[in-house]
């Protein structure tokens, strides 16, 4: 896949203390690259979860699906590719890939489904997100 194939990309490089032992990225980092992704495409989307969260609606993740196909190691730099799509009424599939940037090797695929949650914890519509759908 090619960088246009996503609504959303995010340039990152692999930090010596993500890795573990073997000197690959350890596997729980991939999920934080994806979180950071998600957070930095809202962001540009106009939606500050910090600001939701004071206004009583909280994201939540609520399913992660990872296919590991390479690792990444120190220094590496790569990019993190975001699509999204409505998987229910109420909860956003995250369609989330990492490339390493020197050969564009696909590193990792996954998805993330997530909902927003009000003040009594319950899944609720946010205009915001029904506004992303829509473009």
């Amino acid at each position: 896949m090619e960088r246009s194939d996503y609504v959303f990309t995010l340039d990152l490089q692999v930090r010596d203390y993500e890795c573990d032992f073997q000197g690959i990225v350890n596997n729980a980092n991939y999920q934080h690259y994806l979180e950071h992704a998600r957070n930095s495409f809202l962001r540009t989307m106009g939606m500050d979860v910090v600001e939701m969260s004071r206004r009583k609606i909280n994201m939540v993740v609520t399913r992660v699906e990872l296919n590991y196909r390479h690792p990444l190691t120190s220094g590496e730099r790569f990019w993190v590719g975001v699509n999204l799509r409505r998987f229910s009424r109420l909860r956003i599939a995250f369609h989330q890939d990492i490339f390493r940037s020197s050969d564009n090797l696909r590193i990792l695929d996954g998805v993330v489904i997530g909902t927003a949650v009000g003040e009594h914890g319950r899944p609720i519509r946010v205009p915001e997100f029904e506004r992303l759908l829509m473009e």
